[in-house]
């Protein structure tokens, strides 16, 4: 038995595989069969208690007094599903993840014996959670840890992975939420258990959007999906980073990073002035500017998201004050993500306010497990004239 770690992987000796989810509290637990663009193909492939059943993958019940599971037939999946996702969330409405730990399980189906265990770490205000995920590569089939939480519960998830959710309001329950109930035509997840009606708590500029409508000014800590109608926008972007000086007739030097994290939260590499190219050439910085005059980017990091490693899940951009003047001192700190191919400006997040701090992470991109990338407005200062002061915090964002 092996207890993996977000991000690990391994072989799987059995055909049939079965994962069961334990908590201190009952859990839904769902499975998610996808295609090569990471989408279910109806919503037939969303596995769940009301439809338990599908094509090479079932869900069984606990009942209560023992585990929800997935198990998974990789001899009788069907041609061009690779991927099922494994996931969970509180049956209790409104609850989170904060002082519960799942448990992952995946044993051999037929012998029960155990493959291996998951526990995720550092969760907190998440309503679902992808657990696992069981796909091939390279002609072998593998289960993966995961771990990837969503604030918006499981209507979240089945979102992002293609499933259609009513977004009308819902009668009011005659049954328990596993009451057995007749047929729905299209399946939908149960209820949404663990989404409140009216999230009047969030803070201001939180949520999540998408580029449909053109062009997204972004607030603080507010989210942007790089979809446009439901497909993928773009694979090489450009990251725009732009500041004048605060007082007329003085210079001000600073340097835009960006640095490359593992699932983990792990530094892989770092961007900047001195490190023009990295990944590969997957990230390229334009060079130094060291007086931020002129109108326009002042420094640029050309990013080809389809060249990035896999291992490459997260991007912090970053400003320091290499000259030591803080950013009390500067005016007009903008970050702006531009469609590499035809320069057109998608996101754009202006810095309206300041601290005296020599460091700042702007923004940051962001793997999805769907493979889609989110951008997310950051604006938190740091005390730190280089990048290399801002490997931790940075990390510590995602």
């Amino acid at each position: 038995m092996t207890a993996m770690t977000p991000g690990s992987n391994l072989p799987l000796n059995a055909v049939r595989v079965t994962v069961d989810v334990a908590a201190p509290v009952r859990l839904d637990v769902s499975g998610l069969l996808l295609a090569a663009d990471g989408k279910v193909r109806s919503d037939a492939d969303f596995i769940f208690y009301n439809q338990p059943s599908g094509p090479g993958v079932s869900h069984r019940s606990g009942g209560g007094t023992a585990p929800d599971s997935i198990t998974v037939d990789t001899g009788g999946l069907p041609p061009g599903i690779e991927r099922i996702v494994v996931t969970a969330s509180p049956d209790a409405a409104g609850q989170t993840f904060q002082g519960i730990e799942p448990t992952a399980t995946v044993r051999h189906a037929d012998t029960g014996a155990v493959i291996a265990t998951f526990t995720p770490p550092q969760l907190g205000t998440e309503t679902a959670l992808v657990v696992v995920e069981v796909y091939q590569r390279g002609g072998v089939w593998k289960v993966r840890a995961v771990g990837q939480g969503y604030a918006n519960g499981l209507a979240g998830i089945a979102t992002d992975f293609g499933v259609s959710v009513d977004e009308e309001p819902a009668p009011a329950p005659a049954a328990a939420p596993h009451t057995p109930a007749a047929p729905v035509s299209p399946p939908a997840p149960p209820a949404t258990p663990a989404t409140p009606a009216a999230p009047a708590a969030a803070p201001a500029g939180t949520g999540k959007i998408n580029l449909d409508k053109g062009r997204v000014s972004l607030q603080k800590n507010q989210t942007v999906s790089l979809v446009k109608n439901g497909s993928p926008l773009l694979s090489q972007v450009k990251m725009g980073l732009g500041w004048e000086p605060a007082f007329r007739g003085r210079d001000i030097d600073l340097d835009a990073s960006v640095i490359a994290y593992g699932p983990q939260r792990n530094h892989i590499d770092s961007c900047y002035f001195s490190r023009l190219s990295i990944l590969g050439g997957a990230i390229r910085h334009s060079g130094d500017n060291l007086t931020g005059e002129g109108a326009g980017d002042d420094e640029e990091i050309v990013v080809d998201l389809g060249r990035l490693p896999a291992e490459a899940t997260g991007l912090v951009f970053t400003v320091n004050s290499f000259s030591g003047q803080k950013f009390t001192e500067v005016a007009k700190a903008y970050c702006r993500l531009i469609d590499a191919a035809s320069g057109e400006e998608l996101v754009r997040f202006d810095l309206t306010g300041a601290e005296p701090q020599t460091g700042v992470m702007m923004a940051k991109l962001v793997r999805q497990f769907s493979g889609e990338w989110e951008m997310t407005a950051i604006g938190e200062f740091v005390k730190s004239r280089t990048v290399r002061g801002m490997v931790k915090p940075g990390a510590e964002t995602l």
